[in-house]
C-alpha cells in the first residue's frame, strides 16, 4: 500500500451491508454511532476489513481518537493479516492527528520494525520525526525534543533520500537546527542584559561555531562585538566585526557593529589570536587546518 492509500479509500455504501443500522450506544463511554455496537455484537465478530472501514469512517468524521481505537483493534484481533499492516500505519496517523504523540511514535516505530521494506516505511519514519518536531514550535520548549526531532528527521533523509518525505524533512531539519540556535541566542541575550558578559559570550560562541549556517549567526557576531567591547577585549570585538562584515555585510547587524566599533575609533579586522581569529581563518580565508 502506498502512503495514505488506505486513508484515501471511500467510506460509503459498504457500511450499510456490514454494520447494523440504528444500533447507537456506547462502549464504556465510547460512542459507536449507527453502524454497530460492540456491547450487543462483539467486535471480534467483524472482519478486519470491516473494522478498518469503521476506522476510516471515524477519521472522515474528525474523530481520530476513535479511529485509532479501531485501527488498534485490528492489530490486536488480526495481528498477522495484511489489514494489520495497513491499520498500523493508519493508527500512527490517527494518533498523530489527535496530538497523541507518544502513541503515534510507538505505532510508527512498530511499523518500521515489522515492515522495514514496505512502501509506507518512509512515511512511518516521517511520522515518528513529526511526533517530536510538532512539539518544538516555541523557543521555550524542552530542547531534548528538538534534538530527537533532528535525529529522526536525519533518519528520513538518509534512509529514504528518494522518498517524497525527504525534501520536507530537510526543510524541517533546517528549521529545527535554527530553533536550537535561537534558544542559545535567547539565553545569551538574557546574560548580556544582566551584564554577565562571559556567560553571554559562551552562548554566542556556540551559535557561531556550531550553528553558523543558521539565521542566528549575524546577531550572534554582533552580540559578541557588544560583549567583548564591554569587557575591554578590543581584538576579539574587532575580529567578530570583521567576520560579520565579510559574511553578512548587507545585514542591520553589520551596520550596528560598524557604528559601534568605528564610533570608538576601531577598525573591523581580524586581530589577536583568540578563538574568533580561528573562525576568521576558516570562514574568510578558507584555512581549515
Amino acid at each position: 500500500m502506498g502512503m495514505f492509500s488506505a486513508h484515501r479509500q471511500k467510506c460509503g455504501a459498504v457500511f450499510l451491508s456490514v454494520f447494523l443500522a440504528g444500533c447507537g450506544g456506547s462502549d464504556g463511554g465510547r460512542t459507536t454511532g449507527s453502524f454497530f455496537n460492540p456491547q450487543e455484537i462483539p467486535l471480534e465478530t467483524y472482519s478486519a476489513e470491516q473494522i478498518f472501514e469503521r476506522g476510516e469512517f471515524e477519521l472522515s468524521n474528525s474523530d481520530p481518537e476513535e479511529a485509532a481505537f479501531y485501527f488498534a483493534e485490528i492489530e490486536r484481533l488480526y495481528p498477522y493479516s495484511d489489514w494489520a499492516r495497513r491499520a498500523l500505519i493508519m493508527q500512527a496517523f490517527a494518533y498523530h492527528s489527535d496530538e497523541d504523540y507518544p502513541n503515534s511514535r510507538s505505532a510508527a516505530q512498530r511499523f518500521i520494525d515489522f515492515y522495514p521494506d514496505d512502501d509506507d516505511a518512509a512515511y512511518a519514519q516521517y511520522l515518528l520525526a513529526l511526533s517530536y518536531y510538532d512539539q518544538i514550535d516555541e523557543v521555550g520548549r524542552d530542547q531534548g525534543l528538538t534534538f530527537q526531532a533532528l535525529q529522526a528527521l536525519r533518519e528520513v533523509i538518509e534512509r529514504y533520500p528518494d522518498s517524497e518525505y525527504a525534501r520536507s524533512s530537510v526543510l524541517k531539519f533546517d528549521l529545527a537546527f535554527d530553533h536550537l540556535a535561537a534558544k542559545e541566542m535567547e539565553i545569551g541575550r538574557y546574560y548580556l542584559r544582566r551584564n554577565h558578559y562571559t556567560a553571554a559570550i559562551n552562548r554566542f560562541r556556540v551559535v557561531v561555531e556550531d550553528f553558523q549556517t543558521t539565521a542566528q549567526t549575524p546577531e550572534a557576531l554582533h552580540r559578541l562585538v557588544e560583549a567583548y567591547l564591554s569587557l575591554g577585549l578590543v581584538d576579539e570585538a574587532r575580529t567578530a566585526g570583521a567576520i560579520l562584515g565579510f559574511n553578512y555585510r548587507s545585514t542591520d547587524w553589520y551596520e550596528d557593529s560598524f557604528a559601534l566599533l568605528t564610533g570608538q575609533g576601531l577598525t573591523l579586522e581580524a586581530a589577536g589570536d583568540g578563538w574568533l581569529r580561528q573562525v576568521y581563518r576558516q570562514t574568510v580565508k578558507g584555512d581549515w587546518l
